[in-house]
């Protein structure tokens, strides 16, 4: 029997602020996630690339976590980003790990050591046996060297009950569009790159685990609803407004810009941890710019 999917519409992939002193701001993270659920997200996606994770400590990720589920209270679902190269760790780090509030688990395909296609079937498998929450694979090869074919998706979202979704970001159309029309019922794919989202849903995604949305939760949130519901004008319209913040949040890399983005209207502090560094002081001029004009005027 299939596991049901908690995590359609809306998400986002919450950034992690820091202090003057490079710990974590316990204070800003909270604002933060009362901000998304205020704009009205569909879920939180906690951990992930946005939250700068490989930088993160053990004791960072555990407090970081239980303090987005005190924070939330139950209101959104949370995924939680829980993937890694070694199978084995990740499977102890699941089940050594307190997931009380947490709905889900991000499984990002093994990095560096570029595993066959077997190789990812087989990775993906065993840690949907470890844990009988949902899973959502995370596709993402220009981060990782590897690819997560449609076939391998598919075979898993039609064996593995606990397996609910892929977040799609390899930029491939065709593959993505495969999967979306090969999938299962129950297995849903989510956009994991907002430029294209409005696209994604219009051939058959379910939602996005979005970046931009830790600024425009609401205005982004419009956009994936009303393309949801068919309203295809409206979204359009919205999906304009956001074009060059798009580029914003790419250019200099992620979440470089959208942690600039959000210092450049005075959410948080500009601070990332090596090897990350801030947005150039030309992004810089340029979101100033932006901002000016507003989000209405874009």
């Amino acid at each position: 029997m299939k596991t049901q999917n908690p995590f359609t519409g809306l998400g986002v992939a919450l950034v992690t602020p820091f202090t003057s002193e490079g710990v974590v701001d316990y204070t800003a993270l909270r604002s933060l996630i009362e901000a998304q659920i205020s704009g009205g997200i569909d879920f939180l996606c906690v951990l992930g690339t946005t939250a700068e994770t490989p930088c993160l400590t053990a004791d960072e990720k555990h407090l970081i976590t239980r303090a987005c589920v005190e924070t939330v209270g139950g209101r959104v679902p949370i995924l939680l980003g829980a993937g890694g190269n070694n199978t084995q760790a990740v499977i102890d780090g699941i089940r050594g790990a307190d997931l009380n509030g947490i709905d889900g688990l991000l499984i990002v395909t093994p990095y560096y050591n570029k595993p066959s296609a077997e190789g990812l079937y087989q990775h993906f498998k065993a840690v949907a046996a470890a844990t009988e929450l949902p899973i959502v694979l995370y596709n993402v090869p220009g981060r990782t060297g590897v690819n997560l074919t449609a076939e391998i998706t598919l075979r898993l979202a039609s064996e593995v009950g606990n397996i609910v979704a892929v977040k799609e970001a390899s930029g491939n159309l065709a593959q993505i569009e495969a999967i979306i029309n090969g999938s299962p019922e129950g297995f849903d794919v989510l956009s994991g790159d907002d430029a294209i989202t409005l696209e994604l849903i219009g051939i058959g995604a379910r939602g996005v685990i979005s970046v931009v949305g830790n600024a425009y939760p609401a205005e982004f949130g419009r956009m994936v609803h009303a393309a949801l519901e068919g309203r295809h004008d409206e979204a359009l319209s919205v999906h304009r407004r956001f074009r060059e913040l798009y580029h914003f949040m790419s250019v200099d890399g992620n979440p470089s810009g959208i942690k600039t983005f959000l210092a450049c209207r005075g959410d948080i502090a500009c601070r990332l941890r090596l090897p990350l560094v801030p947005a150039t002081d030309a992004t810089i001029d340029s979101i100033n710019e932006w901002l000016k004009k507003g989000f209405e005027h874009a």
